[in-house]
């Protein structure tokens, strides 16, 4: 209610001038705390950057935690007023389903084949170009926001799909059921709020979440085994609203798409260096954490990837999934 009063507020703001402004409101999920949220990490220095390049020509003004709206409400004004959002595959998905092609799991060998495939590849410029199309908005980056996904779980190492059977999972959504089914495991749908004693009284026996959320929801007291499976990459989307990024002046614009670039390589290196410092810790803590072999991410990857690319390709369609599943594998090739 709060966020959905905010966001009606705005458009009235907003609407009250609709000549281009060089000021824009930021927006995005999560906390203003840059140890426990990439991406306010990236928000900051996106936006130093860009005043600093534009020398104040631009500038933005953050609306962390969701103050501007839900991920829908929010969509809904960077189609119709100067604002730069963060969105997550909940904001984009119901707009550009065709992005979901780029959430396979065990995608990507590597956070390097990640970036080529979301910097430099055929699906990626299809992908953005689809949704100016539809939105007259701008896609400039997937902004990393944690390490890749990873099973943990209380009652042994997974190396291999064999080891899931008879465990249970719980499952955010239907995709993670998908997975998990493959297997030969089961998912539980719980909430976040409810996981910790979920896990702890064994209503489910593990899960799968980035390291930053098994610390965050201190999941390392009731789990005991963690596997760095990459099962997805955890990333969000930068969008502009179209007709305020094509009011800026060549040299601005120039400045915020490089800027937009800057600030995301630094917070992949940022996510990507805390990363070993977080599973220092989580080791630490008791945690037993395993690095599957190429050898073993195959199996993952051939057991879990046809039955996933069969549930996703009424939603996607086919000529989408084989081409990100194509540029993927090109990705991992350069990256080795």
């Amino acid at each position: 209610m709060r966020a959905s009063v905010l966001a009606f507020a705005l458009v009235l703001l907003l609407s009250a001038d609709v000549a281009f402004s060089a000021e824009v409101r930021m927006a995005y999920n999560g906390p203003p705390d840059e140890e426990h949220n990439a991406v306010h990490y990236f928000a900051v220095r996106f936006k130093a950057m860009v005043e600093e390049a534009t020398a104040g020509r631009v500038k933005l003004y953050l609306f962390p935690d969701s103050q501007l709206g839900n991920e829908e409400e929010r969509m809904d004004l960077t189609m119709k007023m100067p604002v730069v959002n963060v969105a997550s595959y909940a904001g984009m998905g119901p707009i550009l389903p065709e992005l979901y092609a780029a959430s396979v799991p065990f995608m990507f060998d590597s956070y390097r084949a990640a970036h080529l495939f979301f910097d430099e590849s055929q699906y990626w410029s299809r992908v953005k170009e689809r949704f100016k199309e539809r939105t007259g908005a701008i896609l400039l980056e997937a902004v990393e926001e944690g390490e890749f996904l990873a099973f943990t779980n209380s009652k042994r190492e997974i190396r291999s799909p064999d080891d899931f059977k008879g465990l249970r999972f719980r499952a955010m959504d239907e995709g993670q059921m998908i997975i998990y089914s493959a297997f030969g495991a089961s998912g539980v749908p719980i909430p976040w709020t409810e996981l910790y004693m979920a896990l702890k009284t064994g209503v489910a026996d593990g899960q799968m979440n980035p390291p930053t959320y098994v610390i965050i929801g201190s999941l390392y007291e009731v789990q005991k085994y963690m596997t760095m499976a990459n099962i997805q990459y955890s990333d969000q989307f930068l969008v502009v609203n179209g007709a305020w990024f094509s009011g800026l002046s060549e040299e601005d614009r120039k400045a915020v798409e490089a800027s937009a670039r800057r600030a995301n390589q630094m917070v992949r290196q940022y996510v990507e260096e805390t990363e070993k410092k977080r599973l220092e810790f989580l080791a630490s803590k008791g945690m037993r954490i395993y690095h599957p072999t190429p050898q073993e991410m195959q199996l993952f990857r051939d057991k879990a990837q046809p039955a996933y690319v069969k549930w996703l390709e009424a939603r996607v369609g086919r000529e989408w999934l084989d081409l990100a599943l194509e540029c993927a594998r090109r990705a991992n090739e350069a990256s080795r």
